[in-house]
C-alpha cells in the first residue's frame, strides 16, 4: 500500500468533515455545463461527494481513489456509483469513453495527456486545484503540485475554455486558498 493510500486512508477514517461528502462550489455553479447523461469519470473522487452529484444529474458515474475506505464510504452512500481504487499513478482508459472529466484538488500534471485522449468530442473537463501561492499560507506544501499561475488555462489552450478563474477563495475552510478553476469542451 502507497503512502499516500494509508494517510487518505487514515483521514477518511477518522474524519467526517462534511466538506469531504458535499459536491465542490465550483462544480454546482457551473453545474449548466454538464451534460444530463453519458459517462463521467471523477479522479481522486475521496468520498464521492461529487459523483454523487453526478449521479444525481442522471450520469454514469465512475470514481476513481487511491483510498479503499473513500471509495468504499462512496459506493455505501452512492451504490449506483462504480467506484474503483487505483494508484492514479498506473492506469490507462479507453479513448474517447467519457463526456465530463472531474479533477478537483488533485495535481498530477501527466494526467492531462489522457484527458485529453479520455475525454469524448464535445465532452467536458472540471477542473480546480491550488497554486503555487498556497506557499504563503501553507511553506510546507511541495511545489510541485501547484500550479503555477496561467498554467492550467495553457494547458488546454486549444480547447473551447468556457470558464477560467485564478484567485483566493475562502468557503469557510480552515484557511483561504490560491485556485485556479477551469471548464473547457474539447472540440
Amino acid at each position: 500500500m502507497s503512502d499516500d493510500a494509508i494517510k487518505w486512508n487514515k483521514r477518511y477514517r477518522t474524519n467526517n468533515e462534511p466538506s469531504y461528502q458535499r459536491p465542490r462550489e465550483f462544480l454546482v455553479e457551473q453545474a449548466a455545463h454538464l451534460p444530463t447523461s453519458g459517462l463521467a469519470l471523477d479522479v481522486a473522487m475521496g468520498l464521492g461527494g461529487n459523483a454523487g452529484f453526478l449521479l444525481e444529474r442522471g450520469l454514469r458515474v465512475i470514481g476513481l481513489d487511491v483510498s479503499e475506505v473513500g471509495a468504499r464510504r462512496a459506493k455505501n452512500r452512492w451504490p449506483n456509483l462504480r467506484a474503483a481504487v487505483f494508484d492514479l499513478t498506473r492506469f490507462n482508459l479507453p479513448h474517447a469513453s467519457f463526456d465530463v472529466v472531474l479533477n478537483f484538488y488533485f495535481l498530477q500534471r501527466d494526467l492531462w495527456p489522457l484527458y485529453r485522449r479520455v475525454i469524448r468530442s464535445g465532452g467536458v473537463l472540471i477542473m480546480e486545484t491550488l497554486m503555487i501561492d498556497n506557499l504563503i499560507n501553507r511553506p510546507e506544501y511541495n511545489p510541485d503540485f501547484l500550479l503555477q499561475p496561467d498554467e492550467l488555462r495553457c494547458a488546454f489552450a486549444d480547447w473551447d475554455v468556457i470558464v477560467y478563474r485564478e484567485g483566493w477563495i475562502d468557503r469557510g475552510g480552515r484557511w483561504p486558498r490560491a485556485v485556479a478553476s477551469i471548464v473547457a469542451r474539447r472540440p
